[in-house]
């Protein structure tokens, strides 16, 4: 088993996310869908800024190497960067609300060995301190087998429709924490 550090990414990570998302995105998303469903994701998926400014996005090292990151948060946007247009920087409240587990991405040479596990783990846990009962997220198609594993459940499968027109499909998933 791997052996994992972590820490709170910052403003100056930035760089090395926006790289590892754009590989984790067309090399494990990418294969999973059409041309046209793979460009409508980069629309839907990318850097969140806020969740670094609110100290809620981890990096996952295995010794020096940067492997994977994700995040949560306790606003209302539930999947997207800073170029989507669904945000809404609102605070939830965890009484009524989910909270969000966001932005989650692993080298292609790291899955399946417990990078994603651990970024869902510390996500999860820190929403419970806060009071959160629930987590929910948005899951593209190489995401849905990782969180039925987690135990979230499909709660509304979504077609999302990029800013160009085209579309691609995702699925709303949520868990008891």
């Amino acid at each position: 088993m791997n052996e994992f550090t972590h820490k709170i990414a910052t403003l100056g990570d930035i760089p090395a996310i926006e790289k590892l998302m754009t590989l984790s995105i067309n090399q494990l998303l990418g294969p999973l869908l059409t041309k046209d469903q793979l460009e409508a994701s980069f629309d839907s998926m990318g850097l969140d800024d806020q969740l670094i400014k609110d100290e809620t996005y981890f990096m996952i090292y295995s010794k020096n190497i940067f492997v994977g990151c994700g995040g949560w948060s306790n606003r209302e946007t539930l999947f997207g960067g800073n170029h989507t247009p669904n945000r809404d920087d609102q605070f939830l409240d965890p009484k009524k609300d989910s909270a969000r587990i966001r932005a989650m991405y692993t080298h292609p040479d790291w899955t399946r060995k417990g990078v994603g596990s651990l970024v869902m783990s510390l996500g999860e846990e820190a929403a419970k301190k806060l009071g959160f009962k629930k987590c929910e997220l948005m899951a593209t198609q190489s995401g849905i087998l990782l969180y039925k594993t987690q135990g979230y459940e499909p709660i509304e499968d979504v077609l999302y429709k990029a800013k160009s027109g085209k579309t691609v499909p995702m699925v709303r998933m949520e868990k008891d924490i």
